[in-house]
């Protein structure tokens, strides 16, 4: 069957174009996922990401452009077999329990994961023959991801997974993940914490008005963002920092640490080591992922404007 060509890559999207009306939400996207890969699917509200993976799971199709998904079409039933998919709102029936959920979604699958390993994977083995709407907020998303992986998809969407998790619940589901990433599955992860992006994943597609505005590694994303943070102590006031040359952003805290943000940290060290020579404690650090989204979002979506007036 197509679907099980391994040769190919898990996911292939070609110039891809999705109209709502008047509504442009994606614009001419193109993408190749390697299987095995997991990569996080970044971008603020509104950029295409949910339209990008109901087109790759088959649930609408584009406009224009073509998307393939494990050598198949996203939309034949026999390449959804091999698709699993964790919503970031999950309804689930709330008087079956949780070993009844799994095997009744175990029945959809020519050749599912054994229920009792599912539920050790996903630590619901105490909470087997609890009904569903009694789980706590952790456990509900605990047993929707392992409903998103009981029939051993070879390809899995994650979206928001870890929204509503504590503390103990996000440890065993990024433990799960670790160990679908051991058995060669392909994984996109959708999420608001960036934090948990750039430790996952292989690599990051940043979305911004429905285009793609930035593809790499987390390093590369970072790299590929001008400037960096300085931090220091020193006898320089506020008025004195903002004055310097080539500061984008200058703040001083209630310790006398001051911030500066610039695009050419070496022309600002310059001129900050001529203003004082009183300079402690300097740190230079170069774009977190967090800066590199703010400033690659905010960029592609006044270019958007731009194009747009």
């Amino acid at each position: 069957m197509a679907a099980n060509s391994s040769g190919l890559p898990a996911v292939i999207v070609e110039d891809a174009y999705k109209r709502y009306g008047s509504v442009q939400a994606l614009n001419g996207v193109g993408l190749e996922l390697k299987r095995g890969e997991l990569t996080a699917l970044l971008g603020p509200n509104g950029a295409g990401k949910s339209t990008l993976i109901n087109l790759m799971l088959g649930l609408e199709a584009p406009t224009q452009g073509r998307v393939s998904v494990m050598g198949g079409d996203p939309r034949d039933p026999r390449t959804r077999t091999h698709l699993g998919a964790m919503p970031q709102d999950l309804s689930l029936p709330t008087t079956l329990t949780v070993r009844e959920l799994l095997t009744l979604y175990a029945a959809l699958y020519p050749a599912p994961l054994a229920v009792p390993d599912v539920l050790d994977l996903c630590d619901l083995k105490a909470q087997s023959r609890q009904r569903a709407g009694t789980l706590s907020g952790g456990q509900a998303r605990r047993l929707g991801f392992g409903l998103s992986i009981i029939g051993d998809p070879a390809l899995l969407f994650l979206d928001e997974p870890t929204v509503a998790m504590d503390v103990q619940s996000r440890q065993i589901f990024w433990e799960g993940v670790g160990q679908m990433q051991r058995q060669g599955k392909t994984i996109v992860l959708t999420t608001h914490y960036l934090e948990e992006a750039e430790r996952s994943a292989a690599r990051i597609v940043l979305l911004s008005a429905g285009r793609i505005v930035a593809d790499g590694t987390p390093q590369q994303i970072k790299a590929g963002v001008q400037g960096a943070t300085i931090r220091f102590v020193s006898d320089l006031v506020l008025a004195e920092l903002q004055s310097l040359p080539h500061v984008q952003q200058a703040a001083v805290d209630d310790a006398g640490r001051a911030t500066l943000r610039s695009r050419e940290p070496e022309a600002l060290l310059a001129a900050l080591f001529a203003q004082s020579t009183h300079i402690h404690e300097l740190e230079v650090s170069r774009a977190t992922l967090e800066e590199a989204f703010l400033n690659l979002t905010a960029s592609s979506s006044h270019t958007h404007q731009e194009m747009t007036a």
